[in-house]
C-alpha cells in the first residue's frame, strides 16, 4: 500500500503519535457516502489521519485521545450511514506517520480486491426533501439521488465505482453539480449518478403521435393518460413498469387481456406523501414488520392480507386474498403517485416469464399492444433488476424473489473453496451465484429460461458478476436435470461442470445461510414442483438427512404417474386424473377430462389413459407440488392454471379453519426410505359433499402432519438436530405455519431461510454450499 505522502493529499507530521489505530473496513463502504462519514466522525472526535478507498475497502488511521478512539470505532458501526454494511476487517496499532488534521486521501488501487457492489437503493428523505421544495434547484427533478440513494447495481458498467464506468458517463456535470461532487462536506460528495435539471438524464414522453420532450411536460401527459384510464409503460430504475389506475376495473381488466395477464395476482404502489398513506392501511392490514419493511431502504413489494371493501379493482388478485403492496422508491415514482394522487398498478413491463425490459426501444415494439402511452428516460439500464418481493411466513417477512434494493446478495459461505465457482441455478425462477473463498453472491432474479431474452440476460449477468468483482470462475456448477437451458448453456462452456441434484442445492441452500451449516444431522424437507431425483424420477416430496455435500433420501410420497409431463405444470387436472387413475377412480378421472375437454373428452381420454398406462410421457413423480395442484383440481378450485403455483395458491387462500388432520399411511420401502401413502387423503378431496373449503383446510392440515410423523420417525432412528423446510411448496403460509407449530410441539428445532426465497432462486447459492461440501 502506498503512504500518505506518495498518495499526494496531506503532509505527514514529524512524530508518531503515541496512540494511533489503523483499520481495514470491508463490506459494502464504496459507493454509500462512508468517506464522508468516516471524516465528519474523527472530526467530532477531534481525531487526526485520514480515510481512503482501497480497491473495494476502505482504511482508516486515526490518532488521538484513548476514549476518542474507542468511540470513533464504536460508532464506526453503530452510527454507518443506513445503506452501508461495514465490517471491521483488522484493527492494528499505527507506527508511522501522520497528517496535521483528518483528511480524506486520494484512492490506493493496489493490494488484494474486496469488492462489495451495491444493490439499487431509495431516494432518501433528504432527496425527497428537495424534490418537494419549491426553492430548491432539484423541485421536482425526477433523478435527484445523493450518496445515501440512487441508482447503484443498474447503472454500474465497471469498477472501480467512478462516474466515467457507470451510465450517468454521457451526463457531464454542471458547475453548480461539479462543485458538490468535489466538496468532501456535502452529502454529494462522489455521489456518482449525481445530476441536476441542468445536466442529468431527462423524461420524455410518447403516444401515438404525440411526443414530449420537456421533462415536466412529459410527466404530466403520464398522469394525464393514467387518470384516462391508459396503460403507461414507465422506465424506472431496474426496467419498466406497466402502471393503471389500480381503481378502475376497466383498466386493469385491459391491461390483463392484452399483457396477457389472466390471473397472475399485480402489485400495487401507492403514493407516500401527506396523508395519502391512509390509502394503503385501509386497502390491506398490516403487521409491525412488514410495515417496516415496506418503509426500508429496500422498499420491496410485501405480500398483506387484504382488507374488505379495500378500494382497489377485483381483477388485482383474483382467488387470493393477499395483495402485493409497495411505496415509490425513485423520485419519478413519487412525483407519479403524488400527481396521480393514488394507488396504481405496478406491474414489471415484460413478456411473461422474462426479465422485464429495459431499452426504449424494446418496451414500445413488444408492448405495443399493451401500453397506450411510455414514459421514458435518457438514462441507460446497464442490467434488469425486477422489484423483490416478501412474504410474513411464521412471524417474519422472507423473501419469494430477490431484485431492485437486496441484490446483489452478498452471503458467507460455510465452507471456503479451493477454486472459484458460477452456479447457474435452475430453470425457473432463475439466480445465479459468483462464489470464491469463503464469500458468495446472488445476483437478482433473471426469471424463467425459457425465452431467448431470458438466456441472453442470464448470460450477462454470468459475465457481469465476474467481471464487476474481478473473479473468473474455475469450475461450473448446475442441475442434474438434462433438459434444463442452464445446464446445456454450462456444458458449452470451456470449463469445467459440477452437476447438483436439485434437491440437494434446496437442502444445502437452507443450511447454507443459516447455523444448521455447522451440524451433520440435519432433517431438511424439501417440497416444490418437480425437480430430477437421483433415481431420474421426478421427485418434490422428500426429505434429507445430513448436511452439505452428504444429503440421504430418508423419506418421501407414494409416487404416481405424471400424463402429459411438463404439461403438468399449468394444467393441474392433469395430475387430478393421475391422482384418480392410481385410485382405481376411471369416473373421477373421466368427469375432470370432460370438464377440461367438452365434447372433444370422448377421444381426448383413451389416448391420455393408454399413454400413461405405457408410461408414455408420463414420468414418475413424488411432488407434493403435484399433490397441491390435484388437491386445487379435485375440489373444483382451479383445473386449468394461467400462472405457476395458481392452484396450490387459490387452495391455499379458501382453507378454511383448522380441523382433524388424517393419519396417513406410513411404510418403510426396500431402500429404507419411508414413504407416505396420499390415498386416503385424496379419498376425502374428492367428496363432493363436503364443502371445498374444508377439504382445502383438510389437505394442509393433514401434510402438515404426515410431515410431523415423518420427522419423528427419522428421529427414532437417528439423531436430528436441525429440521428445515423448503422448496417452493413452503412460500404456503398456512403449510408452514401448521408444520412449524407441530414440529416445535413435539419439541423439533426449526429452520427456516430468511434472506433467501425458499423456491428455486435459492438453488444457485444451493449449488455452491453443496459443491463446497464434497
Amino acid at each position: 500500500m502506498t503512504t500518505p505522502a506518495a498518495a499526494g493529499v496531506g503532509t505527514p507530521a514529524e512524530r508518531v503519535h503515541e496512540r494511533a489505530v489503523r483499520w481495514l473496513i470491508s463490506g459494502v463502504v464504496q459507493g454509500v457516502g462512508f468517506r464522508p462519514f468516516v471524516y465528519r466522525l474523527a472530526t467530532a472526535h477531534g481525531l487526526i489521519g485520514w480515510v481512503r478507498n482501497c480497491t473495494g475497502r476502505v482504511e482508516v488511521v486515526a490518532a488521538g485521545s484513548e476514549s476518542g478512539l474507542r468511540r470513533f470505532e464504536e460508532q464506526l458501526l453503530s452510527r454507518a450511514p443506513v445503506i452501508a454494511r461495514p465490517a471491521i476487517e483488522s484493527r492494528e496499532q499505527w507506527p508511522g506517520p501522520l497528517l496535521d488534521a483528518f483528511e480524506i486521501l486520494a484512492s490506493d488501487s493496489g493490494g488484494d480486491a474486496d469488492i462489495h457492489l451495491p444493490p439499487d437503493y431509495f431516494v432518501c428523505d433528504d432527496c425527497l426533501a428537495e424534490l418537494n421544495s419549491a426553492t430548491d434547484r432539484r423541485y421536482r427533478y425526477p433523478f435527484v439521488n445523493c450518496t445515501q440513494c440512487g441508482p447503484r447495481y443498474t447503472l454500474i458498467e465497471a469498477l472501480p465505482y467512478d462516474r466515467p464506468n457507470t451510465s450517468m458517463a454521457g451526463f457531464k456535470l454542471c458547475a453548480a453539480c461539479e462543485r458538490e461532487y468535489r466538496d468532501i462536506r456535502n452529502r454529494r460528495f462522489h455521489a456518482e449518478p449525481i445530476a441536476c435539471p441542468d445536466c442529468g438524464p431527462q423524461l420524455v414522453f410518447h403516444s401515438g403521435t404525440s411526443h414530449i420532450t420537456e421533462t415536466d411536460k412529459a410527466l404530466a401527459a403520464a398522469v394525464s393518460a393514467l387518470r384516462q384510464g391508459d396503460i403507461v409503460a414507465v422506465k424506472g430504475v431496474g426496467g419498466y413498469h406497466l402502471l393503471c389506475d389500480a381503481a378502475s376495473d376497466a383498466a386493469v381488466q385491459r391491461l390483463r387481456l392484452t399483457k396477457p395477464r389472466p390471473h397472475k395476482p399485480l402489485a400495487l404502489m401507492f403514493p407516500q406523501g401527506g396523508n395519502a398513506l391512509a390509502a394503503l392501511h385501509s386497502a390491506v392490514q398490516l403487521t409491525g414488520a412488514e410495515r417496516a419493511l415496506l418503509h426500508s431502504p429496500q422498499r420491496p413489494i410485501v405480500l398483506a392480507r387484504r382488507k374488505a371493501g379495500c378500494g382497489v379493482a377485483a381483477a388485482i388478485a383474483p382467488g387470493l386474498d393477499e395483495i402485493g403492496v409497495m411505496l415509490p422508491y425513485s423520485p419519478l415514482h413519487h412525483l407519479l403517485l403524488n400527481d396521480f394522487g393514488a394507488a396504481l398498478v405496478a406491474t414489471s413491463a415484460n413478456v411473461s416469464g422474462e426479465p422485464v425490459l429495459t431499452d426504449a426501444e424494446a418496451v414500445e415494439r413488444r408492448l405495443a399492444d399493451v401500453a397506450q402511452g411510455f414514459l421514458h428516460h435518457n438514462r441507460p439500464i446497464v442490467r434488469p433488476a425486477d422489484d423483490p418481493v416478501y412474504r410474513s411466513i411464521a412471524g417474519e417477512p422472507r423473501p419469494l424473489r430477490l431484485g431492485r434494493g437486496t441484490a446483489p446478495l452478498e452471503l458467507r459461505l460455510p465452507t471456503a473453496l479451493e477454486r472459484p465457482v458460477l452456479a447457474v441455478g435452475g430453470h425457473t425462477k432463475n439466480t445465479v451465484c459468483l462464489a470464491w473463498e469463503d464469500r458468495a453472491v446472488v445476483s437478482p432474479h433473471i426469471g424463467d429460461m425459457g425465452s431467448v431474452r431470458s438466456l441472453e440476460v442470464f448470460a450477462q449477468v454470468c459475465a457481469d458478476l465476474q467481471q464487476l468483482y474481478g473473479v473468473k470462475a474455475q469450475v461450473l456448477v448446475c442441475d442434474a436435470h438434462p433438459g434444463y437451458v442452464t445446464r446445456r448453456w454450462a456444458h458449452r462452456q470451456d470449463l469445467e461442470v459440477t452437476e447438483i441434484q436439485h434437491h440437494a442445492a434446496h437442502a444445502s441452500a437452507l443450511v447454507g445461510e443459516t447455523d444448521a451449516s455447522r451440524r451433520r444431522n440435519n432433517l431438511v424437507f424439501t417440497w416444490d414442483g418437480v425437480g430430477l431425483g437421483s433415481d431420474r424420477t421426478l421427485w418434490g416430496g422428500e426429505a434429507l438427512y445430513g448436511t452439505s455435500g452428504a444429503w440421504q433420501r430418508v423419506a418421501t410420497w407414494r409416487p404416481f404417474r405424471l400424463p402429459g409431463g411438463e404439461k403438468a405444470g399449468r394444467e393441474p387436472w392433469r395430475s387430478a386424473v393421475a391422482i384418480g387413475w392410481e385410485m382405481g377412480e376411471d369416473q373421477l378421472a373421466a368427469g375432470l377430462i370432460d370438464a377440461v375437454a367438452g365434447s372433444a373428452a370422448g377421444e381426448m381420454y383413451p389416448l391420455l389413459y393408454q399413454a400413461w398406462q405405457k408410461r408414455l410421457n408420463a414420468p414418475v413423480t413424488s411432488a407434493v407440488g403435484r399433490l397441491f395442484d390435484a388437491a386445487a383440481a379435485m375440489s373444483g378450485v382451479c383445473l386449468q392454471a394461467s400462472f405457476e403455483g395458481q392452484g396450490p395458491m387459490w387452495l391455499e387462500a379458501i382453507a378454511a379453519g383448522a380441523g382433524e388432520a388424517l393419519q396417513l399411511p406410513v411404510s418403510q420401502r426396500p431402500d429404507g426410505v419411508l414413504e407416505t401413502d396420499w390415498g386416503p387423503l385424496f379419498d376425502c378431496m374428492k367428496d363432493a359433499g363436503r364443502p371445498m373449503e374444508t377439504r382445502a383446510g383438510l389437505f394442509h392440515d393433514t401434510l402438515a402432519e404426515a410431515l410431523l410423523r415423518q420427522a419423528c420417525a427419522v428421529a427414532e432412528s437417528r439423531p436430528v438436530g436441525a429440521v428445515g423446510l423448503c422448496g417452493g411448496v413452503f412460500q404456503n403460509r398456512r403449510l408452514t405455519e401448521a408444520c412449524v407449530q407441530r414440529l416445535r410441539d413435539a419439541g423439533f428445532e426449526i429452520v427456516l431461510g430468511e434472506r433467501l426465497p425458499v423456491n428455486d432462486a435459492a438453488l444457485s447459492f444451493g449449488q455452491v454450499v453443496e459443491y463446497a461440501g464434497r
